[in-house]
């Protein structure tokens, strides 16, 4: 490679992502740790576990880009996978657990399933 090669072109990170994520890391202890998985077409999922094992996640377009936010916050660091010793801090709250259920949470009645008829003697 020439040295009149150009160099990569910095990748712009989205400020309310990066704002965002500064807030986390502060209200959770000053430090974390986040997790970048691809997520097909919608990019990059980076899951942050603060130090105190609350969890929260923001989405960005691609791996360049998440990494570079890893890269921008204090007392963030970037990890590849779940291991045992990250699992084991994760402390997920209750209001966490209503807003992965989505719409399911919100209900007070469940409609018959549909197949119940197939598992009546069961």
């Amino acid at each position: 490679m020439s040295a009149t090669a150009a160099a990569p072109a910095a990748v712009k990170v989205p400020a309310e992502v990066e704002k965002s994520i500064v807030k986390f890391v502060a209200e959770h202890g000053g430090s974390g740790t986040a997790v970048l998985q691809y997520i097909g077409e919608q990019g990059v999922r980076i899951t942050l576990v603060g130090a105190d094992g609350i969890l929260g996640d923001r989405v960005v377009a691609d791996l360049a880009t998440a990494k570079a936010i890893v890269a921008k916050v204090d007392g963030l660091t970037e990890t590849d996978e779940w291991n045992r010793e990250l699992v084991s801090v994760v402390t997920p709250t209750a209001s966490h657990w209503k807003k992965m259920a989505g719409w399911v949470a919100r209900q007070t009645r469940f409609p018959k399933a549909r197949n119940a008829d197939l598992f009546a003697g069961a």
